[in-house]
C-alpha cells in the first residue's frame, strides 16, 4: 500500500517496506524494550467513538497497525482496550506470520497485560487461540486454566507492580527487545509517568466525533512538565496523517 510521505523529503513510500526498515529490537537497552505506542484519533482529538478506536481509522490504518505489530517482539495491551475492542489472534494471517519468521522472529508477538484487580476478560479470542502466546502481569490471583492460548501468569507483589518493573520482567524474562503498545489511554498516560516511552506513531483521522465522552489518546494526571518531541516522518493517505515521533527521555 503506497502512502504520500511528506517529511522528511517528499516522496511515495510503500508502507510495509517502511515499517520494515524500523530496526525497533537494535534500540534496546539491558533494562527494557524499546517501547513505541500506537494511537489513532479524531481531528477533535477523540480517542475513540462509541467506546471504540476501530471506526476513526480506515484501511490506511489498518495496515499502520497491523504492520507495527509485525516488527515487534511484543505487543502490550490494556484490560479495558482488551475488553472493549475484543481482542483476537494477534496475526491472523499465514503471510504475516510467515514474514515474521522469514526476518527471524516468532511468528507471533507475546501479547502482554497488566492488571492490579486480576480482573481480565478471559472469554475474548485472544484466548481462545492455542497458538497465542500470553504474558498476564497481576498484583492478584488469575486462573487462567480454562484458556486454550499459552498463557503465563506472572503475580507480583501490588507494591512492586510499575510498569517499569513488568518492561524490565518482559525484557529479561521473555527476551524482549521492542514493544508495541497499542492502549488505551489510561494505559499510555501510566507509560508517559513512568518515562518508558520512546516513540509515538500517531494516526489523524479526518474525521470529527462531535463531541462525546471518549477520551484522548493519554488519560490520567497531568505531567508536571509537558514531554518534548521530534518529528521523524510525516505521511498522508487519502486525506489521514501518519506522525511518528520520537519522544523525548
Amino acid at each position: 500500500m503506497d502512502f504520500r510521505q511528506l517529511l522528511p523529503e517528499p516522496q511515495t513510500v510503500e508502507v510495509q517496506a517502511l515499517l520494515s526498515s524500523l530496526n525497533l529490537a537494535e534500540r534496546a537497552t539491558a533494562q527494557r524494550p524499546y517501547t513505541v505506542v500506537n494511537f489513532v484519533s479524531s481531528a477533535d482529538g477523540r480517542a475513540t467513538i462509541q467506546d471504540r478506536s476501530g471506526p476513526l481509522g480506515d484501511d490506511g490504518d489498518s495496515a499502520m497497525f497491523h504492520g507495527l505489530r509485525e516488527q515487534v517482539d511484543a505487543v502490550l495491551v490494556g484490560t479495558g482496550t482488551l475488553k472493549a475492542e475484543r481482542y483476537g489472534r494477534v496475526h491472523g494471517k499465514a503471510e504475516r506470520r510467515e514474514r515474521r519468521v522469514a526476518r527471524g522472529l516468532a511468528p507471533e508477538p507475546l501479547a502482554s497485560m497488566v492488571t492490579r484487580s486480576g480482573d481480565v476478560p478471559l472469554d475474548i479470542p485472544l484466548l481462545a487461540e492455542p497458538e497465542a502466546r500470553v504474558a498476564i502481569f497481576t498484583g492478584a490471583a488469575i486462573d487462567a486454566s480454562s484458556c486454550a492460548a499459552d498463557v503465563q501468569v506472572v503475580e507480583l507483589d501490588p507494591g512492586e507492580l510499575t510498569l517499569t518493573t513488568v518492561l524490565r520482567r518482559l525484557r529479561t524474562d521473555f527476551g524482549v527487545r521492542s514493544l508495541l503498545c497499542e492502549g488505551g489511554p489510561t494505559l499510555f498516560g501510566a507509560l508517559l509517568h513512568e518515562g518508558v516511552v520512546d516513540e509515538l506513531f500517531l494516526t489523524l483521522a479526518p474525521k470529527l466525533t462531535g463531541g462525546g465522552t471518549g477520551p484522548t489518546i493519554s488519560s490520567g494526571p497531568e505531567l508536571m512538565n509537558p514531554r518534548g518531541m521530534s518529528i521523524e516522518w510525516l505521511l498522508e493517505r487519502n486525506g489521514s496523517l501518519y506522525l511518528r515521533y520520537r519522544v523525548a527521555g
